[in-house]
């Protein structure tokens, strides 16, 4: 029992490994597919973990610029996995919304528990004002051009059944942020603190005290186990949707970004207890960008891999939620002070925008 209670102390979601066979067994049996969403959504959370620790490991192995690129590259693996199986479904709204999700989880559900528990325990917390904002600022104008195509494409051409001219359009968008995120990558490499990856100090010690060989066997298990558990977590959404009377969009925009990212939340509010806010606020405004800049662009190109092609063409909640999100990571990152109050505020929009999104009809 002691040994076990010391594994989950330092693995605090390793033990929903458990669920992996159970998740296995019943879709073998044909289980209800509510029962089996749920058993392969709580397994994808220690996989998806075990990858970003795995990435960790390889990083160490290497100079800091390069492991802060393969942390940029495949920190976002496990939700790039699911929504490429939702996209070969041809779950496409599920894809655009888990993208909005994902930006708005980490700018109001991740930064809002960050700075609600770490106010808690120290008070008026401090970070880097000006490494924020800018991170900030650049956020909001990636989500600008991620806009672009939801506010002009029906100038274009039709936008319920997108037509040549508006995947045109969304391509032509890919293209240049995939260039912004490549040239990002490209000063970060040579800038520390730079906008897209960033060295970080927390990684002195080798992580968990893997070996390369066993870092590199953990990352390729764990991204097997993540892709076929994928599969069968897509493969049950529409009867789920069905049966509990969810619409695929909240689906999309809160569950997955949340089974994806939990480890990386679960360090971005380790780092705020410890009073080191900087590396915090870094992780939660950071990750947003990696969905902007490379997430949602890279999936336009694998849809094209696929007969379902994905347009950069969000919805009107879509819309005000990403506005809303990106308006307030340079409203909190302004003065380089954070308390639990606006932790509080944080939470309390993303509560909002969840329970309107709740509400929406299937």
């Amino acid at each position: 029992m002691k040994k076990l209670l010391i594994f989950i102390r330092k693995n605090p979601i390793g033990f929903l490994l458990v669920a992996l066979p159970f998740a296995i067994l019943g879709e073998s049996l044909h289980w209800s597919a509510t029962t089996v969403f749920i058993l392969s959504a709580v397994a994808i959370i220690p996989l998806a973990g075990y990858i970003g620790a795995a990435t960790e490991v390889l990083a160490f192995y290497t100079n800091p610029r390069i492991g802060g690129l393969l942390n940029a590259t495949l920190g976002n693996a496990a939700e790039l996995i699911i929504t490429i199986t939702a996209i070969q479904a041809g779950l496409l709204d599920l894809v655009k919304a888990s993208i909005t999700g994902s930006i708005l989880g980490n700018l109001l559900l991740v930064l809002g528990m960050s700075i609600l528990l770490g106010g808690v325990k120290h008070g008026v917390q401090t970070f880097d004002r000006k490494q924020a904002s800018n991170n900030a600022t650049m956020l909001v104008l990636i989500v600008v051009i991620l806009l672009i195509p939801s506010l002009l494409s029906h100038y274009i051409g039709n936008t319920e059944v997108p037509g040549p001219r508006v995947e045109a359009l969304s391509l032509g968008v890919a293209v240049v942020m995939i260039v912004l995120y490549i040239l990002g990558l490209l000063y970060s490499y040579k800038v520390i603190g730079g906008p897209v990856i960033s060295e970080d100090s927390e990684q002195e010690k080798l992580p968990r005290n893997w070996s390369l060989p066993v870092g590199i066997a953990v990352l390729l298990v764990s991204t097997i186990g993540v892709a076929y558990l994928s599969e069968v977590l897509v493969g049950t959404v529409e009867p789920v949707v069905n049966t509990l009377g969810l619409s695929e969009f909240f689906i999309g925009l809160i569950f997955i970004p949340i089974i994806g990212n939990v480890a990386e939340h679960i360090v971005a509010v380790q780092v705020a207890l410890k009073n080191k806010m900087t590396l915090s606020v870094e992780i939660a405004i950071a990750s947003s960008l990696q969905i902007a800049l490379f997430v949602a662009p890279i999936l336009v190109f694998i849809s094209l891999l696929f007969s379902h092609p994905l347009t950069l063409v969000f919805n009107q909640l879509e819309l005000i939620a990403l506005i809303a999100g990106v308006l307030i990571a340079p409203l909190v990152s302004a003065d380089g002070e954070s308390n639990w109050l606006e932790g509080v505020e944080l939470l309390a929009i993303y509560l909002v925008l969840g329970l309107t999104f709740f509400l929406m009809p299937v």
